[in-house]
């Protein structure tokens, strides 16, 4: 354990020797920022829509007391959707589309000697190949993670009006009534520390990859596997942290 983390924090600080030119590094970074971003919108929108609608008709199903206003339906939804379901579950979601997408596109390149060529050229490999998949996945995945937000909320009003659990404007009243900046401000700082999470362990795993095609389904088995247990633990430290 101690060898893998002392390899990550040193390939992590070898991505910033030699940087490449600023039109390089940018149209890189635009390039990865598509791939991550809008590439993967339309599996995050699926999943949070039916999340939110899922997460409505079951806390409705618990509160049943005549007592409890339908208007606290829409405070649990949103507060649930802020704090946990939109930032974790998504970026639980993006370590198995984008991370193993990552991890086979940078083994692939290992074990067909596209990364040493990249050496022998006297071109920092692992700043040319990692830092634009980082700085892409910390400005798209906080995006994601809030477009996750809006939809969850969105699929929730969705399925109480369908359900005829209650109206939306109940619905809206309750989110409203419990709305806190810093909820909002603890899903984003979730989601920068999630969004480097996956991109920098995805290229990590795909960059130390050796042997042929099997080796580099291991490596995205790998990457997925170790972001979702590094997401879910700093997922507790973080909670513990701010809240």
């Amino acid at each position: 354990m101690f060898y893998e983390l002392g390899r990550y924090l040193i390939f992590i600080r070898s991505m910033f020797f030699k940087p490449e030119r600023f039109q390089v590094f940018l149209s890189r970074t635009i390039h990865e920022m598509n791939n991550i971003g809008v590439g993967s919108l339309p599996i995050v929108a699926i999943i949070s829509i039916f999340v939110g609608a899922v997460t409505t008709v079951q806390t409705a199903y618990q509160l049943v007391s005549p007592l409890i206003p339908l208007s606290v339906i829409g405070e649990i939804v949103s507060d649930s959707s802020m704090l946990e379901l939109a930032p974790t579950i998504t970026c639980l979601v993006l370590a198995g589309k984008v991370g193993a997408n990552i991890a086979s596109e940078v083994g692939n390149m290992r074990i067909t000697e596209q990364i040493d060529a990249y050496e022998v050229m006297g071109i920092n490999s692992s700043g040319f190949l990692g830092l634009p998949k980082i700085i892409a996945g910390l400005i798209m995945i906080p995006s994601l993670i809030i477009i996750a937000n809006s939809l969850l909320i969105g699929g929730g009003i969705i399925a109480a009006k369908l359900t005829g659990i209650m109206s939306p404007s109940e619905f809206v009243q309750g989110a409203r009534s419990t709305f806190k900046f810093f909820t909002l401000s603890v899903s984003l700082v979730k989601s920068f520390v999630f969004a480097f999470i996956i991109t920098s362990v995805s290229t990590y795993e795909g960059y130390f990859t050796n042997g042929g095609a099997l080796e580099v389904g291991e490596s995205g088995t790998r990457a997925v596997t170790r972001s979702c247990v590094l997401i879910l633990f700093f997922d507790f430290i973080i909670a513990k942290l701010m809240l």
